[in-house]
């Protein structure tokens, strides 16, 4: 059992689907014996995953920045809310307490959470599984600008392929549970994401 760290959309504008995506999501996890660490939100994506990660049984934790929380838009139903004075300390305390990351489409807030912890992992910083999963192809234009990157030779292919990509719910978690797509690099920082020359 670990604790898995879902990064997902609190958008109400957003296609059902996904909402639904989110729920199957939470089940999954649940279903496989995880915990559940999330921003904290009871809107959208964030409470559809936490609501059915609960109704399956998972222990839920959620960390949730106090301007959220007076918004009244936090899970006070999860069984850890953890409440940060802003958006950094949400972050760091949500990394701290997962054993691996899952990222759900999602808009700015989601891609800055997914883009932190795949350069950390780049870096060295961590060695946890970061799995995207993206059933419809919503991020398809960040792979193709990264593998620009790639070719421009501003990333290297190893911190590109830091990430597993998924399709679907269960292979989130059998990547989640397979462990890192790959070893922890070990390069000198500048040499991590950035080609040599």
């Amino acid at each position: 059992m670990s604790a898995v760290c879902v990064f997902c959309s609190s958008s109400g504008r957003i296609d059902a689907a996904h909402v639904e995506l989110a729920a199957a999501v939470g089940a999954e996890l649940a279903r496989r014996g995880h915990t559940l660490v999330s921003g904290g939100g009871s809107v959208s994506c964030m409470g559809a995953v936490a609501r059915a990660a609960r109704a399956g049984g998972a222990r839920t934790v959620g960390v949730v920045p106090r301007a959220l929380v007076d918004l009244e838009v936090a899970d006070h139903d999860a069984d850890e809310l953890v409440v940060t004075d802003d958006m950094r300390t949400r972050k760091a305390g949500m990394d701290a307490r997962s054993d691996a990351f899952l990222t759900l489409p999602g808009g700015l807030g989601t891609l800055e959470e997914l883009l932190e912890i795949w350069v950390s992992r780049t870096l060295a910083m961590h060695g946890k599984p970061v799995v995207v999963l993206d059933p419809d192809g919503l991020f398809d234009p960040l792979r193709a600008q990264v593998d620009l990157l790639v070719e421009r030779g501003f990333v290297r292919p190893q911190a590109r392929d830091a990430v597993s990509w998924v399709h679907d719910v269960p292979g989130a978690f059998d990547a989640i549970e397979a462990g890192p797509q790959s070893p922890t690099l070990s390069a000198a920082p500048d040499e991590l994401l950035e080609a040599e020359p």
